[in-house]
């Protein structure tokens, strides 16, 4: 019996006590997964909780570009419906500035409504938070697709805009 009082003596002080994560990679990872679960969820104010005050939102739409509060109105009726939208994340790469105050990543996503998506973006530190100061979501193309799809929109911008394509 003495083995294994230590053994779990051993595992719970090796264990963190606050539940922080261990390394800023898995710091940075929790905050986006629960960012995605936050929208799942429909909580506005947790989702909307791990943006930065001048937050910037691209969306995959050539006019979506968005401050954290325009966003937010965009998005409130989504919300209060108890109904947002549901990304999950297939795989993530995330890098630090040198000062390990800076994060950036990409995220191959998996949804319901759009199929195969990707998100990228920056995170800041705010203390020993992470906040997100902007994120791209976009819809990867498939290259042989690519000139067809590009065909489509210059038909889409002219139509919709008077303007020719480039």
């Amino acid at each position: 019996m003495p083995t294994l009082t230590l053994l779990c003596l051993a595992l719970l002080t090796a264990t963190p006590a606050t539940g922080a994560p261990a390394t800023p990679t898995a710091a940075v990872n929790a905050v986006l997964d629960d960012w995605h679960k936050a929208a799942a969820q429909a909580d506005e104010a947790r989702y909307f909780g791990h943006f930065t005050s001048d937050a910037v939102y691209l969306g995959t739409d050539a006019t979506e570009r968005w401050t954290r509060d325009e966003f937010r109105a965009w998005a409130k009726p989504y919300f209060s419906k108890g109904k947002a939208w549901s990304f999950t994340s297939v795989s993530r790469h995330v890098s630090f500035s040198k000062d390990g105050a800076v994060a950036w990543f990409d995220e191959a996503l998996s949804t319901p409504n759009m199929g195969p998506a990707r998100g990228s973006g920056v995170l800041v530190k705010d203390g020993d938070t992470w906040k997100i100061a902007q994120y791209n979501l976009s819809i990867p193309i498939p290259n042989d697709l690519l000139e067809d799809f590009k065909n489509r929109i210059e038909a889409h911008e002219k139509k919709h805009t008077g303007k020719k394509g480039k």
